[in-house]
C-alpha cells in the first residue's frame, strides 16, 4: 500500500537522522492508528473495508522529498527553475533573475548542513559562474564553508539563514513564479522561497529600470518595516544659532548698513551734482561703481551658503559645549574668508604624502586648518606632524631619510622626507594594537585614535601625552569621529555596534545596534542629532542619538561601505563602498539620489565642499574625484520623472603619483586637503 510505503520512508529518515524518540511516538501512533481502524473495519471480507484517509498528494511529495536526502534534489530543482527563468519573456526576466541567487545560496548551505560536502561542492562549482559578477565577493566567502560547523561559524552563512531577503516583483511576475513551482511540483525550490525570501509584490507591469533593484542585501527585518522606517519624520536642517548662523546675522547687518551708506552717498552726490554741474558725474559714477562692488560682494558672501540658508535650523538635543573666544574669533575669520567653489571654480588641493611606511601606515587625519597630520601604524603607535615645522625646517635645508610625511600638491612634485630630526612629529604611543582610525577635535587641542586593542584614547596636543582610555566594545574598534561641535564623538567596530560617548565619560552614552556585520565607519550629521554608520552588511544606517532609534536604512551598495559624508545644509549623505561605488541619499526621503561610478578601487574617503556644492571622493586607485552635487539641480523636471534620479556630473579626476588616497577633508576657507601613503611597488591607475 501507498500509505505504508510512506510510514517506511518515515522510519527511514527518523532513524537516519538518529531521533530515536521522534522514532518510537510514531511507530505507537501508527499502531494506534491501525487497532482503531481494525476495530471499526466492520470484520469479514467485504463489509466496507477500513475507513484510510486519502493523503494529499503535495504532502506526500514532501515527505518523499525529504526522505530522498541523496543530494541530488538540489540540484535537480534548482536546474530546471534556472532553465525556466532564463526561458521567460524578457519582459518577466529580469524580476524573475532576482530570485535565483538566494535559492542558490539556500540550496548550497542545505546541501552542507545535511553533511552532503561532495554534493554541496559539485552544485557550487555547476552555477557559481552565473553570479560572479554581482556576487563575487560573498561567493568567495561561501566558497570556504564546507561542514556544518562551518555554518555556524560564516558569518555570512548566518546572516543568510536567519533573515530573510526582500525582493520587489510586480504581480504578474509573482505570480508567473508561483504557477510554475505549484506546476512542477518543485516543493523544495518552493520551501526555500517561503522560507527564506520576502518577496514584495506590487501592481502593474516589472519596474522600467530593473537593474536598480539587483542589489542583494540582508537587513533583518522585512520590506514592509523599512518602508516604515524610511518614513519616519527626520530633522535634517543645520544647527540652530551655529557659528554659520552667526556670520549670516553679520552679514545681513553689514549688508544692511551698506545699503544705508549707499543711499546717503547717493543723496551727497545728488546735492553735489546740484552745486558743481558736470563735476558731479564723474563723482556718481564712482559711488554707483562702489556701490555695486560692494553689493556684488555682499551677494557672493551669501551665495556661498546658500545651501544652509535654505535650510530649516534645527534645535541640537544634546546640551551643546562652548568654543573658546580666539577659536570662535578663528573660525569666524575663516568662514568670511571662504572661497567660493562650483563647477567653474575648483578647489586648490593640497596633498600630505606619506613615504617609506612600509606598508604599515592604516589611517591618517588632517586638523581642520590643515596644519597638523596625524597618521596611525600596525605598530600601535600614532604621529603627528605639526606642518608649520616641516616647512620651517624645508626652508632651513634640514632633511632626512627616513619614513615622513611630505606636503605637497595633488600632482606631488619632489619633496623632502622629514622624520629623522626629532622636532618633525610627535610621538604618542599608548595602543596595544594596530591603531586604525584617528580624528582632530575642531579646536586641534586633542586627537581621538582607535585601536586593534578595542578602544579609543583621548590624545591632548598640549602635552602631548594620553588623558583617556576608553573601553567598551569587546572587538577591534574601526573608526571614530568627533561631532561638529567637539566634546561628543561616535566609534564603530567589529562588534556590529557605534557607540556615542562624551570626552568627560568612560562609559559610552548610547550604543547602537542592528547591523548585521561588522560597522566600518561613522558619521555625525551637521546638527548633531543623528549619526550615520556604514557596514559590511552593505548598508548604512542613520540613528536618532538622543533615543538611539534606527531611523532610516539605506539599501543599495554592493560591497561593505567605507566612507560617509554629510552634506553642509543636512539634506543630502554620501556613501561609498568597496567597489567604488557611490551613492547620495536624501535623509528626508530615504532614497537614494544618485550613483556616481567612475571609481576603480575602493572608496576610502568623501568629503563635502564648506558650503555643499562638491563632493570630493578619494579612492585605492590613486586619484582624488569632484562631483559637482549642484549639477543634480539643473536636471529637467521630465528628465528625472523619466529617469527617476538625478545624475551629478564628474568635474575632474586627479590622479596621485601611486599613492592611494585615505583621507579627504575641506578647511574651513575650502582649500581640500587629502593623504596618502605612496606605494611605488603597487601598479599605479592613472585616469583623467
Amino acid at each position: 500500500m501507498e500509505e505504508e510505503k510512506i510510514e517506511q520512508a518515515v522510519l527511514a529518515y527518523l532513524k537516519k537522522k538518529g531521533y530515536r524518540q521522534a522514532e518510537l511516538a510514531f511507530q505507537d501512533e501508527q499502531q494506534t492508528h491501525r487497532s482503531l481502524n481494525s476495530s471499526s473495519g466492520g470484520g469479514g471480507d467485504g463489509g466496507g473495508g477500513t475507513t484510510n484517509p486519502s493523503m494529499d498528494p503535495a504532502v506526500a511529495n514532501s515527505i518523499f522529498l525529504y526522505a530522498r536526502a541523496d543530494g541530488t534534489l538540489y540540484k535537480e530543482g534548482y536546474s530546471k527553475l534556472r532553465s525556466w527563468v532564463h526561458s521567460s519573456l524578457d519582459l518577466y526576466k529580469n524580476e524573475l533573475l532576482r530570485i535565483l541567487y538566494p535559492v542558490f545560496v539556500h540550496c548550497f548551505m542545505d546541501l552542507v548542513a545535511k553533511d552532503f560536502p561532495q554534493e554541496a561542492r559539485l552544485f557550487f562549482q555547476t552555477f557559481r559562474e552565473d553570479h560572479d559578477t554581482l556576487h563575487l565577493r560573498d561567493l568567495h566567502k561561501l566558497e570556504g564553508v564546507l561542514s556544518p560547523q562551518h555554518l555556524q561559524e560564516s558569518e555570512l552563512a548566518v546572516a543568510f539563514r536567519e533573515n530573510k531577503i526582500n525582493i520587489r516583483m510586480c504581480q504578474y511576475s509573482f505570480e508567473l513564479l508561483l504557477q510554475y513551482l505549484h506546476s512542477t511540483d518543485s516543493m523544495l525550490m518552493l520551501g526555500i522561497v517561503n522560507e527564506h525570501i520576502n518577496i514584495q509584490v506590487f501592481p502593474g507591469q516589472p519596474s522600467p529600470l530593473p537593474e536598480e533593484e539587483e542589489a542583494i542585501t540582508l537587513t533583518g527585518k522585512p520590506q514592509e518595516a523599512l518602508d516604515s522606517m524610511n518614513q519616519k519624520e527626520l530633522r535634517w536642517g543645520t544647527l540652530e544659532d551655529s557659528l554659520e548662523d552667526k556670520l549670516e546675522k553679520e552679514l545681513a547687518a553689514e549688508a544692511e548698513k551698506a545699503e544705508a551708506e549707499g543711499k546717503e552717498t547717493e543723496a551727497d552726490d545728488m546735492k553735489k551734482r546740484t552745486a558743481d554741474g558736470g563735476k558731479a558725474g564723474a563723482s556718481s559714477k564712482k559711488s554707483k561703481k562702489d556701490k555695486t562692488g560692494t553689493s556684488a560682494t555682499g551677494k557672493g558672501a551669501k551665495s556661498d551658503s546658500a545651501a544652509a540658508i535654505n535650510a530649516p535650523r534645527v534645535k541640537p538635543d544634546l546640551p551643546m559645549p562652548s568654543l573658546a573666544e580666539e577659536t570662535e574669533r578663528q573660525v569666524l575669520e575663516d568662514l568670511r574668508n571662504r572661497a567660493r567653489l562650483g563647477s567653474n571654480a575648483l578647489p586648490s588641493v593640497s596633498f600630505y604624502s606619506f613615504v617609506n611606511t612600509h606598508n604599515s601606515l592604516n589611517c591618517a587625519s588632517i586638523s581642520a586648518d590643515g596644519a597638523l597630520v596625524a597618521g596611525g601604524f600596525s605598530d600601535s603607535s600614532l604621529k603627528v606632524w605639526d606642518m608649520a615645522k616641516i616647512g620651517a625646517q624645508i626652508t632651513s635645508g634640514d632633511q632626512g631619510t627616513a619614513n615622513g610625511v611630505v606636503s605637497n600638491g595633488v600632482t606631488e612634485p619632489k619633496g623632502v622626507a622629514l622624520e629623522n630630526s626629532k622636532s618633525s612629529y610627535t610621538l604618542l604611543q599608548g595602543h596595544a594594537g594596530p591603531v586604525y582610525a584617528a580624528n582632530f577635535s575642531p579646536d586641534n587641542d586633542y586627537l581621538l585614535s582607535c585601536s586593534g586593542d578595542c578602544t579609543v584614547r583621548l590624545w591632548s596636543l598640549r602635552l602631548n601625552a594620553n588623558l583617556v582610555c576608553y573601553k567598551g566594545h569587546n572587538y577591534p574598534v574601526w573608526d571614530v569621529q568627533y561631532s561638529p561641535v567637539g566634546h561628543y564623538f561616535a566609534s564603530a567596530s567589529h562588534d556590529r555596534t557605534a557607540r556615542v560617548w562624551c570626552m568627560e565619560r568612560l562609559h559610552p552614552l548610547r550604543i547602537l545596534a542592528g547591523h548585521l556585520s561588522d560597522v566600518d565607519c561613522v558619521q555625525w550629521h551637521v546638527n548633531c542629532n543623528y549619526i550615520a554608520t556604514g557596514s559590511s552588511d552593505k548598508t548604512v544606517r542613520l540613528w536618532d542619538v538622543q533615543t538611539g532609534e534606527c531611523m532610516r536604512i539605506f539599501t543599495g551598495h554592493r560591497g561593505m561601505v567605507l566612507s560617509l559624508a554629510m552634506s553642509s545644509d543636512g539634506r543630502y549623505m554620501a556613501s561609498g563602498d568597496e567597489d567604488g561605488a557611490i551613492l547620495m541619499w536624501d535623509l528626508g526621503s530615504g532614497r537614494c539620489v544618485t550613483p556616481l561610478l567612475g571609481h576603480t578601487g575602493c572608496v576610502w574617503t568623501l568629503a563635502f565642499s564648506g558650503e555643499g556644492s562638491l563632493l570630493a571622493s578619494g579612492s585605492a586607485d590613486n586619484t582624488v574625484r569632484l562631483w559637482d552635487v549642484n549639477a543634480s539641480g539643473k536636471t529637467s523636471r521630465t528628465e528625472e520623472k523619466s529617469s527617476g534620479k538625478r545624475r551629478l556630473r564628474l568635474l575632474k579626476t586627479l590622479p596621485t603619483k601611486s599613492t592611494p588616497v585615505y583621507a579627504l577633508k575641506f578647511s574651513r576657507r575650502n582649500l581640500l586637503l587629502a593623504a596618502g601613503a605612496f606605494s611605488p611597488l603597487k601598479t599605479s591607475v592613472m585616469t583623467g
